[in-house]
């Protein structure tokens, strides 16, 4: 009996396709094959709303193949991502196949291990066609809003701007923020410390009130003037322990990740983008080739708002951490749904968690990128951390008496790491010593430090903190935020300055307009609202048409008022400090298609262009000029970074970077390089060039096919033989 399984991608398709056997073809998708029309709304308002779904372009011979193995095959599975986008995928795919997709044709899975794909390959389901509406009713939602605001910008404002449902109220939370940087008023205060020593132990105590009647009255200094006062009645030389307060502290782990969290920790860990935690974090989960196991899935389904952990996981980790750190250090541990998670299709999902608790991050590290290796050593240390008992310390309080002006000093010390044995990060303090003292007991003040300090603004958003707040606010989903950012970022609406966001005058005059005319869009309980309606679609709750039809009653009208009374805005171009070479007139900076460019502002008259270079940081090497004797720098070019000399323009010297990969050349068995063509075309060529020739379009590997014992290649991240003898 011949089956076929359809998946998205071709990583995961090749995966799955090592542990269903010789009955099974495993094909993909390559993600979406129908959508909406670009060129077009592709939504008949008159028509209850109706999508007019079309082949996407470039999917044609995509859907000729799997039409073709679907003719061979006795039972057809779909087996795309455990969500609703996935479930439409499904749908699609159903309609194409002419499947019946009243039947159990569809199969589900959280990890791509073979325990999990035997299990789900026994168990199909129907399509769930609840989860198909909701996914058409975002889809819908966004074209709508999308579609007719972002033409409306192009007349009124500039071409290239964009709105969008989720997009714009994540804009309008960073300039929110920014209102109130701008609106915040510096408020004084003071701080006082005094350094004391016992012996030759030295600590800092900091005023915290004055004592009355055995009693602490906290209070605030607020100027200098209160200040002084304290001042002039302390003793500068003495002062006396009043009070002792000995108690224990517990750190508790935090839940594994959720897709938020995830993005979250790897922006402040590891610096790296919602999106690049995303796309590495996608590698993991459909497949990564380990040594002595092959392609295998690393982590679960990356796509949850859930933090709850199968049985087979708890107990796993159980044996690992009894085995590796001891009985004492493990504790079971139930994490409760997050708040915005109930009753949502996500939470049927595990969170996200290793596949296999066995491999340690250290011990596959040679399998995996460096990227990789980061995010699942994160993944897999918090996922274990997760079940491990509360790290413990022993806190000490020493309040001080001055002349009944008291000082507090903190000590803490770790007497028990508990979860982070696994789980710690350099930013963590742990101990702060404090020597033994008794009550009454005198001690040396050696200095006495009053401070001026002024209140601070709230801080810019990080990618992070915005992601937090999306979240919390019910604003789109996990899967949303990466991509929001993207866009807003990508459309000049936000900077990054360091970590920060911080919005351009674009993004002020997009948000004021949208304020102004698309009120509803911009407001964060409304976004949130619609949010919980698509859920309750998916729950089977509300009927998709009506919600869609309640949101574009109102939309209409201010959609119609917008035509009307929306001002045309002129934005002026800036002048850079190039002249034209063809008229003498200063360019002006302007954006394109491919980034921002100098053009001539007698156009058309006038017609030249060029590219603009902005100015770059140059890292210094230790290599040194052959020509010169200069230093040699490294910069980033059309086709990657190179070396040029520092002696520029007097010297204009530069050389390729030479990459060594982890191949040997087949010609010569010299390394393989990585090489560009005068095209800017990747390819890869022996080290050993002119006295071995060899190159080739793909990647080479020293690994050989199992079936034909021909030299594997890289293509598209996966290794493939291209021998066309083999089958």
């Amino acid at each position: 009996m011949k089956n076929l399984v359809i998946v998205e991608s071709p990583a995961k398709a090749k995966t799955i396709g090592k542990f269903l056997g010789k009955n099974y073809t495993v094909k993909a998708s390559v993600g979406h094959v129908r959508d909406l029309p670009k060129s077009k709304l592709g939504i008949d308002v008159e028509n209850n709303f109706e999508p007019n779904y079309i082949t996407i372009r470039g999917k044609g011979d995509i859907i000729k193949e799997l039409k073709k193995e679907a003719k061979k095959a006795d039972s057809i599975y779909l087996a795309t991502d455990p969500d609703r986008e996935g479930e439409a995928i499904s749908w699609h795919l159903a309609n194409i196949l002419n499947l019946d997709y009243n039947k159990d044709i569809r199969i589900e899975f959280n990890e791509i291990t073979k325990d999990a794909i035997k299990n789900a390959s026994k168990n199909p389901r129907r399509i769930n066609l609840d989860l198909v509406d909701a996914q058409q009713a975002r889809r819908v939602l966004d074209r709508l809003v999308g579609y007719n605001i972002s033409p409306l910008l192009w007349k009124k404002i500039e071409k290239g701007l964009s709105a969008g449902r989720v997009q714009s109220v994540a804009l309008k939370l960073v300039i929110d923020r920014e209102r109130e940087i701008m609106d915040f008023k510096p408020e004084e205060y003071w701080t006082l410390e005094l350094e004391v020593k016992k012996e030759k132990k030295k600590f800092t105590a900091k005023y915290a009130g004055n004592l009355k009647k055995e009693k602490i009255s906290k209070n605030k200094l607020k100027n200098e003037d209160e200040v002084k006062q304290i001042l002039d009645n302390l003793n500068k030389e003495k002062i006396n322990v009043y009070k002792i307060e000995k108690s224990k502290s517990y750190s508790k782990p935090s839940a594994p990740f959720t897709t938020s969290s995830l993005q979250q920790e790897a922006n402040r860990r590891l610096n790296f983008t919602a999106k690049k935690t995303m796309m590495v974090a996608q590698q993991l989960y459909e497949g990564i080739n380990i040594k002595g196991e092959g392609s295998v899935g690393l982590v679960t389904y990356i796509r949850t708002d859930s933090f709850r952990l199968s049985d087979e996981a708890v107990n796993s980790s159980r044996e690992y951490i009894t085995q590796n750190y001891g009985e004492k250090y493990y504790e079971k541990r139930v994490y409760s749904k997050s708040k915005k998670s109930e009753n949502k299709v996500q939470d049927a999902h595990e969170a996200i968690r290793p596949t296999s608790v066995a491999r340690n991050p250290e011990q596959i590290k040679d399998s995996l990128t460096s990227d990789q290796y980061k995010l699942y050593s994160l993944i897999w240390k918090r996922f274990v951390a997760s079940q491990m008992v509360d790290a413990r310390y022993d806190v000490t309080k020493i309040l001080l008496n001055n002349n009944d002006s008291i000082f507090e000093a903190n000590g803490k010390v770790l007497v028990f790491e508990g979860f982070k044995a696994v789980y710690k990060y350099n930013d963590e303090s742990e101990s702060r010593l404090l020597p033994e003292v008794e009550v009454n007991e005198q001690l040396d003040v050696l200095k006495v430090d009053p401070e001026q300090h002024f209140t601070q603004p709230p801080a810019r958003y990080t990618e992070a903190s915005l992601i937090k707040d999306l979240e919390e606010k019910g604003i789109g989903r996990p899967s949303t935020y990466a991509p929001t950012i993207t866009t807003i970022t990508s459309r000049d609406y936000v900077v990054k300055e360091k970590s920060y966001l911080m919005p351009t005058d674009m993004g002020f005059l997009v948000t004021e307009m949208m304020e102004k005319y698309f009120s509803n869009i911009v407001n964060e309980r409304f976004t949130a609202e619609m949010e919980n309606n698509l859920d309750e679609i998916a729950s089977g709750k509300k009927e998709w048409h009506e919600v869609i039809q309640e949101f574009y009653k109102d939309f209409k009208q201010e959609l119609d008022v917008a035509e009307k009374e929306m001002e045309e805005i002129e934005i002026k171009d800036e002048v850079s400090d190039v002249r034209c070479e063809n008229c003498g007139e200063f360019m002006v900076i302007k954006k394109g298609r491919y980034g921002k460019f100098l053009a001539c502002p007698n156009y058309p008259e006038c017609k030249n262009t060029k590219p603009l270079k902005e100015r770059e940081e140059a890292e210094e090497t230790d290599e040194v000029c052959e020509k010169c004797g200069a230093k040699m720098l490294k910069r980033k070019g059309r086709y990657g970074e190179f070396l040029a000399c520092s002696n520029y323009p007097k010297c204009k010297n530069t050389k390729p970077i030479i990459k060594l990969l982890d191949a040997d050349c087949p010609q010569c068995g010299g390394k393989i390089t990585v090489k560009y063509s005068k095209a800017g075309r990747r390819f890869f060529g022996c080290s050993n060039y002119p006295d071995c020739n060899y190159v080739s379009w793909l990647e080479p590997t020293n690994e050989r096919c199992p079936k034909c014992g021909e030299r594997m290649f890289i293509k598209n991240n996966q290794t493939i033989c291209t021998n066309k003898n083999c089958v």
